[in-house]
């Protein structure tokens, strides 16, 4: 990737699309700094450290690039947004209307995007009013707003609408970066704040040392651990199973069509992160609820047998992973669409006859690369914090929250992706220079 880079800035053009990327980025982590009028950072901090509910706003923290934490004007971060794609696309599976535009070519997706970010507009507003009346019967609000005492109302209207703008900005800021840089905006927002959180936290493991020199073993086999999880993430994530297919010929009038080979490719982890997301969030989200009334005996019934780090939310964790993966893996790829197109291409796959045959053939290769896939997202969900914690202590406990199963994925995942795209880019300047 590096190389890449290197050989994107000798173009004009695409270093004019790298410079548009790292500019916006630099804007989003600026504004991961400013605090929200009427809230002090001291205080957001003081609530973050006493709220106990568990790794779902540990993970909303770290796509945040912890900007939650810091009580920041774009504390909500790209979350409003992500939730709202995530429904959005289930909608068009659940609703036929949605169905129907999202098959509309580029028109369709264009609308379902406008759908997108009221949706996040939604959202954003919900969760700011949320945290604008918890903190205001905390006690936390601060009235004095520009020198001068204002009515308590002004001052949670005033949260709100800078909560709710700072998310509504973060997404300006994604569509901007897909517009004008590299790769897409959302993906490098989330993958930024991932990478700063996390070398932030491994910055203040390294400054340990310097108390405790005992301490040096922490980043040591830190770093061994993450570069093993590293590579095993890019070679599941670049493996795929390539099915062959070739196609019959066709001559129409004084042309022959067809008699060629391709394959269909089939990769192992097709649905990305989403189930580790849903299967979390399902598990966390009454913890976060509950949260609210600590002393209450529902509270300490749910932290103590389903809180993170139990056995029965392990083994929960691990059943919804591979549920969500089957489900998410049904909607991505439908061998029935897929048999069809062969068949009325003049295509099939060696050995099987096209329709039903290919069809049932299709579909077993695909519950078997989706198997092998779910329980590598359910692995990389619960064994590295299991490993850190276990032999790096409470050290490796900060470590393990910076860096997440959900963290480590996406952070592969949107480098490889912005690499694909760098090179497209260079590779269509190179082009473009041929046909001059």
């Amino acid at each position: 990737m590096i190389q890449t880079i290197k050989q994107a800035f000798k173009m004009k053009d695409v270093r004019t699309k790298i410079l548009w990327t790292f500019g916006l980025l630099l804007v989003y982590r600026i504004g991961c700094f400013i605090p929200i009028p009427g809230i002090s950072p001291e205080a957001f901090a003081s609530s973050w450290r006493d709220s106990n509910a568990g790794s779902f706003l540990e993970i909303l923290n770290q796509v945040a690039g912890g900007a939650l934490e810091n009580g920041a004007i774009l504390a909500l971060g790209v979350g409003p947004y992500i939730t709202s794609s995530i429904v959005i696309q289930l909608l068009t599976i659940a609703l036929p209307p949605l169905e129907r535009l999202s098959k509309q070519g580029d028109e369709g997706r264009r609308k379902l995007a406008v759908y997108t970010r009221y949706a996040a507009l939604f959202m954003s507003l919900a969760q700011a009013i949320a945290i604008a009346v918890s903190f205001n019967l905390a006690g936390n609000l601060n009235t004095r707003l520009f020198g001068e005492a204002v009515p308590e109302v002004i001052t949670i209207l005033i949260v709100i609408l800078v909560l709710t703008a700072g998310a509504m900005f973060t997404v300006w800021i994604g569509d901007k970066i897909t517009e004008h840089g590299v790769s897409n905006g959302m993906s490098m927002l989330i993958f930024v704040g991932i990478l700063s959180t996390g070398a932030l936290a491994f910055y203040n493991s390294i400054v340990e040392v310097f108390s405790d020199i005992n301490a040096i073993v922490t980043p040591i086999v830190f770093i061994v651990t993450l570069v093993i999880i590293f590579a095993l993430i890019v070679f599941v994530d670049l493996g795929e199973r390539k099915i062959p297919v070739s196609y019959a010929k066709q001559i129409k009038g004084n042309k022959q069509y067809g008699g060629q080979s391709s394959h269909i490719p089939l990769k192992i982890n097709s649905v990305g992160v989403l189930p580790i997301i849903f299967a979390f969030s399902l598990l966390n989200f009454p913890q976060l609820i509950f949260s609210f009334f600590q002393e209450s005996n529902a509270y300490i019934w749910y932290a103590t047998n389903m809180g993170m780090g139990t056995w029965p939310n392990i083994i929960l964790t691990s059943l919804l992973i591979l549920a969500f993966s089957y489900f998410y893996a049904s909607i991505m790829f439908n061998p029935d669409d897929v048999a069809r197109s062969l068949q009325q291409n003049g295509g099939y796959i060696i050995g099987y006859r096209p329709g039903i045959p290919t069809r049932d053939y299709l579909r077993k290769v695909h519950r078997r690369m989706t198997f092998f896939g779910a329980v590598f997202l359910a692995f990389m969900a619960l064994i590295p914090s299991i490993i850190f914690t276990a032999v790096m202590g409470d050290q490796g406990n900060i470590l393990a929250n910076s860096f997440t199963s959900i963290g480590l994925l996406i952070c592969v995942s949107v480098a490889l992706e912005f690499d694909k795209q760098l090179q497209a880019a260079m590779m269509m300047k190179t082009y473009k220079g041929f046909l001059k």
